[in-house]
């Protein structure tokens, strides 16, 4: 057991806000990102900053926007968004607009520490009005989340939390290689359905039907099942969630009736083998039932496609899935879901048909990848699960962190090397000059002094590019060679703190432009070069 003491957010970060966005010209080519709130899932997904909007130095001092450092942890305010509980930290300097909160962590916080627990105790519960959901940054400040008295504790718990954080992101992109795969395998071999390259014969749906009564159905409206008809457990009932985005089958179900009401609603029925679609909520997901031999029904939402043998149900759900929007009539929207989904609609769908045994050996394939796609979507889940069970012990104090190592510290020398490049190392011809100045010594012994020592000579390195690429690597081997010359008693080598600042005086010298991001067609490469006077 740790102790763990309830501590608001105001003395752990500086609590502000970020600020109003500037207008849609005003964006640039170059400079610092600007994070909105909508920015905050997409870079959750996987997005780098850089691939936000970008704002120029002189734009930024015109609308006087402050950089944010990286570290900075960000959350939605106000608006929808604030019930979306998005944690992001910075990973570079960035401008913030207003409606995002942001935490820059003072020296008793570890950010990462700091997201975790903002994850666990999410800044949603602070919104006292849903209809007009905001947080102000008074509550903000005040709000208590519980932190160990020792900062080290701080660090196990965000080391052990992210190793599990890690390895769920990583079954993540496995499910979605897999799904990418099946999709490269599906237009391999039937090609694009528009074009339809093969010359497949172009046939309607209805064709298909195991018999024109049960091809397509909707399930029961109105009081055919009503609420309260619903039991805790007997024959299943499918709902939307039972249908994954992905096209899979998604267990458990949660919702059940009794064998005498499944008697009464048996033209409603499920076989296996049966497709199953939504036409409400996220219109036209589906999948394809596997129910071996035990009974269910379809809700009111969705319709059942029951086939006959000559067309494939894994084909159809497929062809559906990977070209939505571009077969027959059918439409989708902005989000990618269908528009409009109905037995009218589906009857009279065409599309390019293959041969039946080319449908089979596509199952077969597909048949494969949903093994494997289960096995690290089972995997995915008991991480998750695990995930959960430990923030919750470890937020209440139960876990012992003296088992618990401190992450491993790599020497400084191969921090630096496996630190994230600001671009590819390039060939270098020049040879760089670093001056001497009255502050290497002290600087060798402070972390403040050694900041201005490597401003001064990035400044002179960047004076003697010329036309040659900035390189951070090449700017560290020639200032460690430089203070080792200056000071030969002494051992000191630089790591990744004298790498983040460096990074840091990267951005600021594309803020102000005396740096500029261009591509290196030859190399395929955004390189960093001086921008001559």
């Amino acid at each position: 057991m740790i102790l763990m003491k309830p501590t608001p957010l105001s003395q752990l970060a500086t609590v502000s806000a970020g600020q109003a966005a500037p207008k849609d010209d005003e964006f640039s080519d170059h400079g610092i990102p600007f994070v909105r709130a909508g920015s905050l899932d997409r870079l959750l997904s996987g997005i780098t900053e850089s691939d936000l909007e970008l704002v120029s130095y002189e734009t930024a001092k015109l609308r006087k926007l402050k950089t944010y450092p990286k570290g900075t942890i960000l959350f939605a305010k106000s608006g929808m968004s604030a019930t979306k509980d998005r944690i992001y930290v910075l990973q570079n300097p960035a401008y913030v607009v207003s409606h995002l909160a942001t935490l820059i962590p003072d020296g008793n916080a570890h950010p990462d520490y700091l997201r975790l627990a903002l994850k666990c105790f999410p800044p949603s519960v602070l919104i006292k009005d849903p209809a007009y959901p905001a947080i102000s940054l008074g509550d903000i400040q005040s709000y208590e989340i519980p932190v160990p008295e020792q900062r080290n504790d701080q660090i196990r718990i965000a080391h052990l939390l992210g190793k599990v954080e890690r390895l769920i992101a990583q079954r993540k992109q496995h499910l979605q290689q897999l799904d990418e795969l099946l999709k490269s395998v599906f237009l391999e071999m039937f090609g694009d359905p528009i074009l339809n390259p093969p010359g497949f014969p172009v046939r309607r749906l209805s064709e298909f039907y195991v018999n024109p009564k049960e091809g397509t159905r909707c399930g029961p409206f109105g009081s055919a099942l009503k609420k309260e008809e619903l039991v805790e457990l007997g024959v299943p009932v499918w709902n939307m969630d039972n249908i994954g985005a992905d096209g899979r089958m998604v267990l458990p179900f949660r919702m059940w009736i009794t064998a005498d009401k499944y008697d009464e609603l048996s033209a409603y029925s499920v076989q296996d083998g049966d497709i199953i679609i939504s036409r409400a909520g996220t219109v036209g997901k589906m999948c394809v039932a596997r129910m071996v031999s035990q009974p269910a029904i379809i809700s009111t939402n969705l319709i059942r496609l029951r086939l006959g043998a000559d067309l494939r149900p894994l084909y159809f759900v497929s062809l559906m899935l990977y070209c939505k929007g571009r077969v027959g009539r059918l439409k989708t929207g902005s989000d990618g879901a269908f528009t409009h989904m109905n037995t009218g609609v589906l009857d009279s769908l065409e599309f390019p048909y293959p041969p039946v045994d080319l449908q089979d050996q596509f199952a077969a394939i597909a048949n494969n990848v949903e093994i494997a796609k289960s096995s690290y979507q089972q995997s995915l889940t008991d991480l998750e699960v695990l995930y959960g069970a430990l923030s919750q012990r470890t937020f209440k104090g139960e876990l012992d962190l003296s088992r618990v190592p401190m992450p491993g510290i790599e020497p400084e020398e191969e921090k630096t090397v496996a630190a994230e490049p600001l671009h590819k190392p390039v060939e270098q011809g020049i040879a760089i000059n670093l001056p001497d100045t009255d502050n290497v010594l002290a600087a060798l012994e402070s972390a403040e002094a050694r900041e201005g020592l490597i401003s001064q000579w990035l400044e002179a390195y960047r004076g003697q590019l010329g036309r040659t690429p900035f390189s951070v690597q090449h700017f560290m081997a020639a200032a460690q060679t430089r203070l080792g010359e200056l000071h030969p008693d002494h051992d000191f080598a630089m790591g990744a703190n004298d790498y983040e600042y460096i990074k840091t005086w990267v951005f600021e010298a594309l803020a102000v432009g005396t740096l500029t991001q261009v591509f290196d067609d030859a190399g395929n490469r955004i390189e960093l070069k001086a921008v001559q006077a």
